[in-house]
C-alpha cells in the first residue's frame, strides 16, 4: 500500500478529455514536478504540465485530493488533459518515471475498500454499474447503490452475529440464566433471515437476464423464416437464407439492442427427424438453447398446412416454462395455416415487416422490472446461497441441541455476509455476551 499507483481513468481513445489519476504517499510531490505549481487541495487548478527535461506536454486542469477526503483515502492528485492516445501516454510515462506503478485492474477501488471509504458491495455495485448493458441493468443497479441491500444484509449479518453470542454463552457459561423463549426467538430468526436470502438467491437467478442481457432463442421446423427473421431483427444478413431444409446446421450468435435492452439472440437449426449426423448434431443443440434461454420465438410458416414436425414442436414447448411468443411467419402468402388463432400467434412477414413482434417483445420487456432486491455480482448471488444454507442447517442443528455445530454453521454464514458487509471481529461476541447477561459482574 504504500506504492504509489497511476493509471487512466478514462476509455482509451481518441475523446475530448483524458483523465489521469495518481494515488499514494507520494502523488502531490508528483503532481507538483509534472506542474511546477502550488496545488491546493479541491481545487481545480489551469496548469501546464512539464516533462522532466522541462519540454511542455498539454495544458489541463489538476485537483488535489488530500487524505483522507478522496476516493482512496489516500492523497490523490487527478490530471483532466486534452483526450488522445498520445497525451495521456506521454504523462504517464513521465509518472513512471518519477516513480509510480501502473495500477492493477480495480487497485484504486480494492485501496477505498482497505481504507475504508466504500465497502466491498459497495464496490461491486459500482463494478456492475458500469459494465450494465441496458438502462434496466443500470436502474437496478443504482437501486442498490442507494443503500437498501447493504442495510438488509448487515442487519441478518448482526442478527446471527446477537444468536451466536446467545449460544455460545450457553455452551461456555452453561450456569448462566438464559431467556427460557430464546430457542423459539433463534428458531425465528433463523427461518426469516434463511429466507430473506434465498428469496433475494432466487430472483436473482430467474431475473438475471436483466442484468447480463436477455437470451432469446429462435425455434421452429425447417424453411418457416427463422434465419430471415434473425436478420430482420439484425437488420443486416447475418445468417444464410435458402429454400433448402436443412441449411442451418449450427447455432447462430449475436448481440443486438431493442430499445433500450440489450439482447443476445440465437437461430438454431430446424428441428425435424433427420439422419443427417451433422444436423443431428444441430437439432440437438437447438434443443440445449431452450433450456438456455430467457425468451423463445417459436416460428409457424402460415403458407403452409400445419403437419406432424409443428405437433412436436408445440409438445417440446410445452415442457418449457420459458416466456414464449408464438410467431406465424410468411404471413404474406396465402394463409394455409389451420390453427392461426391458437397461442396468441404474432402475425408478420420477415420479408416486409416485423414491427408486431419487436413492439410486442419490447413491452414485454419493459415490464420486467422488478422492485424486490436483486443482486448483480455473481459472488455475492452465491454468497447469498450459501448463507441461506448454512442458516438452515444451523437450524436443524438447533432443533437436535447441537449447540457447537450450531455455532460452526452459523459462523459459515457470517463469514460468507461479511465478504460484503463487515469483516467478522470475534469482540462483536464478547461486547453481545456482556451487554446481554452482565456476565463477571
Amino acid at each position: 500500500m504504500s506504492e504509489t499507483i497511476v493509471a487512466l481513468a478514462t476509455a482509451h481513445g481518441i475523446g475530448s478529455i483524458s483523465i489521469v489519476r495518481v494515488s499514494g504517499e507520494r502523488a502531490l510531490e508528483f503532481g507538483l514536478k509534472i506542474t511546477k505549481k502550488n496545488l491546493n487541495p479541491r481545487y481545480a487548478t489551469f496548469c501546464k504540465l512539464y516533462n522532466l527535461k522541462g519540454d511542455f506536454i498539454d495544458e489541463a486542469i489538476v485537483i488535489y485530493f488530500k487524505a483522507p477526503k478522496s476516493f482512496t483515502g489516500e492523497d490523490v492528485v487527478e490530471f483532466q488533459l486534452h483526450g488522445g492516445f498520445s497525451v495521456s501516454e506521454i504523462l504517464l510515462e513521465e509518472l513512471l518515471k518519477l516513480g509510480a506503478h501502473l495500477a492493477k485492474p480495480g487497485e484504486f477501488s480494492k485501496r477505498a475498500c482497505i481504507n475504508g471509504k466504500m465497502s466491498a458491495l459497495k464496490a461491486l455495485t459500482i463494478q456492475d454499474l458500469i459494465l450494465s448493458k441496458s438502462a434496466l441493468a443500470a436502474k437496478i443497479i443504482a437501486r442498490n447503490m442507494q443503500g437498501k441491500l447493504a442495510e438488509l444484509l448487515e442487519k441478518i449479518r448482526l442478527d446471527l452475529v446477537k444468536t451466536l453470542a446467545f449460544v455460545e454463552t450457553s455452551i461456555d457459561y452453561a450456569d448462566e440464566d438464559l431467556p427460557l423463549n430464546l430457542i423459539l426467538q433463534i428458531q425465528t430468526m433463523c427461518e426469516e433471515n434463511a429466507k430473506i436470502l434465498n428469496e433475494i438467491y432466487t430472483l436473482s437467478q430467474k431475473k438475471k437476464g436483466l442484468i447480463e442481457g436477455f437470451k432469446i432463442a429462435i425455434i421452429g421446423k425447417p424453411n418457416v423464416g427463422k434465419s430471415s427473421l434473425l436478420n430482420s431483427l439484425l437488420s443486416y444478413e447475418r445468417a444464410i437464407v435458402s429454400p433448402f431444409a436443412g441449411t442451418t446446421r449450427d447455432t447462430i450468435e449475436e448481440n443486438f439492442k431493442l430499445g433500450t435492452h440489450f439482447l443476445r439472440i440465437i437461430d438454431t437449426a430446424g428441428i425435424r427427424n433427420s439422419t443427417d449426423n451433422i444436423e443431428q448434431k444441430g437439432i440437438e443443440l437447438s434443443k440445449k438453447s431452450l433450456e438456455d434461454s430467457d425468451i423463445i420465438l417459436a416460428v409457424f410458416d402460415a403458407s403452409r398446412k400445419e403437419d406432424e414436425q409443428d405437433f412436436e414442436i408445440y409438445e417440446l414447448l410445452k415442457q418449457s416454462q420459458k416466456k414464449i411468443f408464438f410467431i406465424l411467419n410468411k404471413c404474406d402468402l396465402e394463409l394455409k395455416f389451420q390453427n392461426q388463432n391458437a397461442y396468441n400467434f404474432i402475425k408478420i412477414s420477415t420479408k416486409n415487416d416485423i414491427n408486431a413482434l419487436e413492439n410486442a417483445l419490447e413491452n414485454y420487456l419493459n415490464t420486467q422490472d422488478t422492485d424486490g432486491i436483486m443482486l448483480s455480482s455473481l459472488s455475492l448471488i452465491h454468497s447469498c446461497k450459501n448463507a441461506s444454507e448454512a442458516i438452515n442447517r444451523a437450524k436443524k442443528l438447533l432443533d437436535e441441541s447441537c449447540l457447537e455445530l450450531f455455532a460452526f454453521e452459523l459462523n459459515l454464514a457470517i463469514d460468507e455476509l461479511a465478504k460484503f458487509t463487515k469483516n467478522f471481529d470475534r469482540s462483536e461476541i464478547l461486547d453481545e455476551m456482556f451487554s446481554h447477561f452482565c456476565l463477571g459482574k
